[in-house]
């Protein structure tokens, strides 16, 4: 029988039915947390949902402790090509764990991308909530369309470039990203660079850097200033259930607001 392939189009060949998994990605550790528990035995110390999540830590996304990982005797482990290093991921598999890596630089890729894990990879039915937030996405959520930096660090300051998932939630508000077009998926641009693109906003959300309303909004005098929150940005999981309608109000509330 051929195995199955993840999101790369790698064959994966978990045990016949998965039951230890350990989550490298706080959006995955959060959807399965949601969906199935006591599958869960460990995740990274980023993994900061559901509040209370008591597995074994196994340092960073970008620094797993591979033997911790390998001690855990899962039966897969679920990673993402964009958070995860290749060399981490080739390290496990060379110790004989299987591992599952999911490709998201959309919403519907998100949608589609669990639903495989979900169905494919876990053996388990799909999650009432990923169709809820299907839901709450299939409608007309961009009131108006406005040009925008997005920040994700500063010293340097570095903004969502092309083909992301943070870019794509934020066209689905009507919020354009003014480097879509950057060669770079997170290119480093001067200050003054972009304050001279005159965006009509800025998003700046809490993660993974956190920008405050005392730190960010200083930066971009006369731009109204959007401080979101980065998991209803940047994260593919439960929290989309909800993303529509936060995300929305910060919007809002920046466009209300006098820059």
């Amino acid at each position: 029988m051929t195995p199955p392939q993840d999101d790369l189009g790698l064959p994966v060949r978990p045990p016949g039915e998965v039951r230890r998994v350990v989550s490298l990605v706080p959006s995955l550790t959060e959807s399965v947390a949601a969906t199935a528990p006591d599958m869960l035995v460990g995740a990274t110390d980023w993994c900061s949902h559901p509040p209370g999540l008591e597995v074994t830590r196994v340092r960073g996304t970008k620094n797993p402790d591979v033997a911790a990982i390998v001690a855990l005797r899962p039966d897969l482990v679920l990673a993402n090509e964009e958070e995860n290093q290749v060399a981490d991921l080739d390290a496990l598999r060379a110790a004989g764990v299987p591992v599952w890596v999911t490709v998201i630089r959309t919403l519907d890729d998100a949608f589609g991308s669990l639903r495989r894990m979900f169905g494919t990879a876990l053996g388990l039915p799909e999650p009432e909530w990923l169709a809820a937030a299907e839901r709450a996405w299939d409608a007309d959520l961009a009131r108006d369309v406005r040009r925008a930096v997005i920040p994700v660090w500063r010293k340097p300051w570095m903004v969502v470039g092309r083909d992301t998932f943070t870019g794509d939630v934020l066209l689905r508000l009507g919020v354009q990203n003014v480097y879509a077009g950057h060669a770079e998926r997170y290119p480093r641009i001067p200050l003054p660079e972009l304050l001279g693109t005159r965006p009509d906003l800025v998003v700046l959300p809490d993660e993974p850097y956190r920008f405050t309303p005392v730190d960010g909004p200083g930066f971009f005098p006369g731009i109204p200033a959007a401080l979101v929150s980065g998991r209803h940005l940047t994260w593919y999981g439960p929290s989309l259930t909800e993303a529509p309608q936060v995300l929305a109000e910060a919007l809002r509330v920046a466009r209300a607001s006098p820059a």
